[in-house]
């Protein structure tokens, strides 16, 4: 399970260093293998354990490709899927495609989400922090079953 967010610096060719914390859990796991792909409705990168990602991608191959909603969905999902292989310094290298998605500067955030990270550009991540801060104050948080009855 991930959780936490973590300040990272991307180098000039696009890498950054999992934090050791995390990067035990990934080599023990899945040796070092991992899926990044965009995120569906927010401006940064999913990055899942290979095993997680070989869920999802199980899930999706049921979905019926003749509905425009979840074709949309796969082709995002799967056509920008990219495994990586974490280096001698625990190190991922970023597609220029994917750095590009997410606007990425030389400042990032990884944010553990659980089952999976989420990469964000750190001035896009405090934005989006002030942002979800905001509407939770104003309660203008769509509805939502799941979390009705939800307490902390």
């Amino acid at each position: 399970m991930f959780r936490g967010a973590s300040s990272l610096s991307l180098d000039d060719k696009g890498r950054f260093a999992v934090p050791t914390k995390y990067r035990d859990t990934l080599l023990s796991e899945d040796q070092g293998t991992v899926i990044c792909t965009v995120a569906l409705n927010e401006p940064c990168l999913w990055l899942y354990p290979l095993a997680e990602w070989l869920e999802i991608e199980s899930r999706l191959a049921k979905i019926s490709n003749m509905n425009p909603r979840a074709r949309r969905m796969q082709r995002m999902l799967l056509g920008n899927a990219t495994e990586y292989q974490l280096d001698k310094n625990g190190r991922i290298l970023l597609a220029p495609s994917l750095r590009s998605h997410a606007e990425l500067g030389k400042k990032i955030m990884l944010v553990g989400l659980m089952n999976k990270f989420e990469i964000w550009d750190e001035a896009r991540w405090h934005e989006q922090m002030r942002q979800d801060t905001e509407l939770e104050r104003l309660g203008e948080f769509e509805p939502n079953d799941d979390l009705d009855n939800f307490t902390l």
